[in-house]
């Protein structure tokens, strides 16, 4: 009994931990002082602010721009790499799959340097499209890594069998290689909108004048304070994602209580 209720208590302790810096935002984004220091009153006027800062929501549709922008072209050139990597033998492919660790472990910084080298060395302006290659550049890793996981013999078995019965190239791929592989696709393709959502590093380095994004915005605030208006369009994205979640855990119960009947 003891032991179940420290567990327990340690449980709560650690969602508390978690979850409280995001219910103080929610809080604060009703804060009536424009300081954002104490809490003074209720208010709703900066979720009516929000929309008259046409800085603020530029920012936030530049982000949600190179986030799906990005997400989606790594998604697809981080698949077909995994695919290769796993299913053909070529020269160097040990090398290659030890390269492929090297954005993911170094420091953002390092890469971020290095990219804007990159674009210096090719005369590429900097603007709202170097900063999609950046994440595109480092969101590929993390998109080969997870769809590499999901890929088996019993994968490769299976479509060997597929050509040997006559399917074409492409009922290979989107009957057998591509169900098998979503999972990885899709955790991919998560992770790599995550990343580049929030990332402030690397942006910041290959971030052009009108380039702005959600983070480098709110980061160009910490000295002078973040205002409410901020914390009121934080608050709306996580209730969405919130919503969003709960909404695919609802569908995912569904779906396994009649696969279950």
């Amino acid at each position: 009994m003891k032991n179940n209720f420290f567990k327990n208590l340690l449980l709560i302790l650690v969602f508390i931990f978690l979850f409280l810096p995001i219910i103080v935002l929610i809080i604060y984004s009703f804060n009536s002082s424009q300081m954002n220091i104490l809490f003074e009153g209720f208010t709703l006027k900066w979720y009516k602010e929000l929309f008259n800062n046409t800085d603020l929501i530029e920012s936030f549709i530049n982000t949600f721009l190179v986030a799906i922008s990005s997400t989606a072209i790594s998604t697809i050139i981080g698949t077909i790499s995994a695919y290769g990597l796993y299913k053909y033998d070529f020269p160097f492919k040990k090398i290659i799959n030890g390269l492929i660790y090297i954005p993911i472990v170094i420091p953002e910084i390092v890469l971020g340097i290095s990219l804007l080298s990159v674009y210096t060395l090719m005369k590429l302006e900097l603007s709202l499209m170097t900063i999609i290659l950046s994440h595109i550049a480092f969101s590929i890793p993390f998109v080969i890594v997870s769809v590499r996981t999901t890929l088996t013999k019993e994968t490769i078995t299976y479509e060997e069998a597929a050509r040997d019965l006559g399917a074409s190239n492409y009922r290979v791929f989107k009957d057998i290689v591509l169900p098998t592989i979503m999972p990885g696709v899709i955790s991919g393709a998560t992770l790599a909108f995550t990343l580049s959502l929030d990332d402030v590093v690397i942006s910041y380095f290959t971030a052009g004048p009108g380039s702005n994004t959600l983070p480098l915005y709110i980061y160009s605030m910490i000295k002078t304070g973040i205002t409410p208006d901020v914390n009121a369009l934080t608050s709306i994205i996580l209730i969405i994602t919130f919503i969003i979640l709960l909404s695919l855990v609802i569908i995912q119960s569904r779906k396994i209580r009649k696969e279950a009947i």
